[in-house]
């Protein structure tokens, strides 16, 4: 994902910044605790698609931007 459409976007429930996930196929959402996909290079940020983060990938930091 370009890293300069990364910057602007945020999590559309909470505003707050998004991180890709590890394997690139997510955008993490810490605060709002959601897991918005990207499928095929463009992110789908509607809440209706999100998922809800498990209770480990909340406490993990491991997500890279």
């Amino acid at each position: 994902m370009n890293k300069a459409l990364l910057d602007i976007l945020v999590c559309p429930v909470t505003k707050s910044m998004l991180t890709l996930s590890k394997d690139g196929n997510e955008l993490i959402s810490k605060v709002g605790g959601m897991a918005y996909p990207v499928r095929d290079g463009i992110p789908v940020l509607l809440e209706t698609e999100a998922r809800t983060l498990t209770a480990e990938e909340r406490l993990e930091s491991g997500s890279t931007k």
